[in-house]
């Protein structure tokens, strides 16, 4: 999965578009704030992405060995950690949080979720899944939760430890270090589930079984969890001088040809933040995941689209978007219409992972197109 070390755009006319998905923003409904946001050959998507649209998604969530790292004490100040061990437990490197915390969208969200609602929280049990730092935590222990219990499996949980006692929520919050498919929690049920699940291209590398595990063991009938829904959008943009640059610089690398490795290339998704100015169509709404109804395998699915030429915009995230570059460039006018579809399913070798097809069509003034593209999010 690539990222783009500088943002570009462009003032053509014409356009090379390109797909990208933009993480839902929030908004409040009535007194309860929400979490919420603002096909073609059937028979041929059903077998498609090697059958990982039609394999079975097992309920508990296949957790890398990664999360779990070895014991290395970070409240001793060992500092013998190396890239490796990062690799295997990214989110013990204080710089992930840092990124989160810092964005104020996401973090903000979840603050004006609970303190504007603190009579869903007032005396009751918490389960924060994959509490990081613990910021949701203590965000519901200062709205007047009973009792929170911060699971975290890799070794931050030894500083979420450090960071409740420093604010004085030790009788109210309790860290406990583990997989949430692995440990017992001191109680029977909770009354709520709150998670910070989301991953890039909202499904990549994300925990969302891991909370259906939890909603299915411990949540009470009619508890909530948080957020209780989450949307994917797609919309194309301009990126042709950007795309030149990582794709055709294939062709002639120090005056050699390894334009073999422009298909691996186009097949790799790019995450990173799109400027306003190269969004070209209308932003449409792929999918909408009732976390507190949905199974695991309601996580794949094929839905189709129809773009049509214009300028919508929208707030960034950590999260930022996804671009799939495309093959082809497509030079859409005015009014005319990119349409199609997008099938997304977990990898059947790493459940974290994502595989994604996408079918589009334009018959257009100047391009008539139709192609099939495959990506990979790894």
């Amino acid at each position: 999965m690539g990222r783009r070390k500088n943002n570009k755009s462009s003032d053509n006319n014409e356009s090379s578009t390109k797909v990208s998905d933009s993480n839902p923003d929030r908004q409040q409904h009535n007194t309860i704030t929400r979490f919420a946001d603002a096909e073609e050959d059937d028979a041929t998507a059903s077998s498609i992405l090697d059958d990982s649209v039609a394999a079975p998604v097992d309920g508990t969530a296949i957790e890398d060995e990664a999360m779990c790292d070895a014991d290395v004490s970070m409240i001793d100040g060992e500092d013998d950690k190396t890239s490796a061990d990062y690799y295997f437990d990214s989110y013990s490197h204080f710089g992930i949080h840092e990124e989160m915390l810092k964005d104020v969208v996401r973090t903000k969200s979840y603050q004006n979720v609970i303190y504007q609602n603190k009579f869903l929280f007032k005396d009751k049990v918490v389960l924060d899944v994959g509490a990081g730092t613990g910021i949701l935590s203590l965000f519901c222990a200062k709205a007047g939760a009973a009792h929170v219990y911060a699971v975290e499996c890799s070794q931050m949980a030894n500083m979420a430890k450090q960071i409740v006692e420093a604010n004085g929520f030790s009788n109210v919050i309790t860290v406990l270090k583990g997989k949430i498919e692995e440990i017992e929690l001191p109680v029977t049920k909770v009354d709520i589930i709150i998670s910070e699940w989301m991953g890039y291209f909202l499904l990549f590398e994300n925990m969302l079984n891991t909370v259906l595990y939890a909603r299915d063991k411990w949540l009470v009938d009619d508890g909530i969890v948080l957020p209780d829904k989450a949307s994917l959008y797609l919309t194309a943009i301009e990126d042709a001088e950007y795309k030149d640059d990582k794709i055709e610089f294939w062709n002639n690398v120090y005056g050699f040809d390894m334009s073999c490795i422009k298909k691996q290339a186009m097949m790799e998704p790019l995450v990173d933040t799109v400027d306003q100015n190269q969004i070209v169509t209308n932003c449409q709404l792929l999918k909408t995941m009732d976390i507190s109804k949905m199974g695991p395998g309601d996580a794949s699915f094929t839905a189709p689209f129809k773009l049509v030429a214009q300028r919508p915009k929208s707030r960034a995230t950590h999260w930022k978007q996804t671009v799939l570059y495309l093959e082809d460039v497509l030079t859409i006018c005015e009014g005319e219409a990119i349409s199609g579809s997008l099938t997304v399913a977990p990898n059947k070798k790493n459940p974290r992972d994502v595989d994604i097809m996408l079918k589009y069509s334009l018959q257009g003034r100047h391009s008539a197109i139709s192609r099939i593209q495959y990506y990979k999010m790894r």
